[in-house]
């Protein structure tokens, strides 16, 4: 009869073959490679102990990581800073690794996101220029991680634009 994946016991080695793997697939956080290990039923010495070696290995590495989850999130989800930068809080990476990764989010494209998630809310909206769609064109660039004087400045400008 198997055994169901739980009652399975790992040792640091094997463990450690599957967390290469499951590194190789995607970029990973020490954390989420800190609560892999703790699933597999290590004890805290060998998760520092394994995830020393998946470091070393390069397998494993913060600053990569967050330069990979700000671009993806900016990009495919179109997330702001700010929501970008709670993301990363949320992984445990570093404030100097989240400020190097945020810092190499292009500006223009970052802008030309920002003004097209207006621009589609306001389509929504009906094209109305009243004091609630202003607040709904507000609400929609903050939820999605962008910065309130930026939102303000870009509806702005297109407001001076028409």
């Amino acid at each position: 009869m198997p055994k169901s994946p739980k009652s399975v016991v790992y040792t640091l080695f094997t463990a450690l073959e599957r967390l290469r793997s499951y590194c190789a697939y995607q970029e990973r956080s020490q954390q989420e490679v800190r609560d892999k290990l703790y699933a597999l039923g290590m004890n805290k010495d060998e998760v520092e102990q394994g995830l020393t070696a998946l470091i070393s290995e390069g397998f494993v590495n913060e600053g990569r990581f967050a330069e990979v989850y700000a671009r993806g999130k900016h990009r495919i989800k179109r997330w702001g800073r700010i929501k970008i930068r709670m993301g990363l809080k949320k992984h445990g990476v570093s404030d100097v690794c989240i400020r190097r990764a945020l810092d190499l989010l292009d500006d223009n494209e970052y802008m030309a996101t920002l003004e097209k998630l207006l621009e589609v809310k306001r389509k929504s909206l009906g094209g109305k220029n009243d004091f609630k769609s202003k607040q709904a064109l507000l609400r929609a660039g903050i939820s999605h991680g962008f910065e309130p004087d930026l939102v303000r400045d870009c509806m702005r400008m297109d407001v001076d634009e028409n």
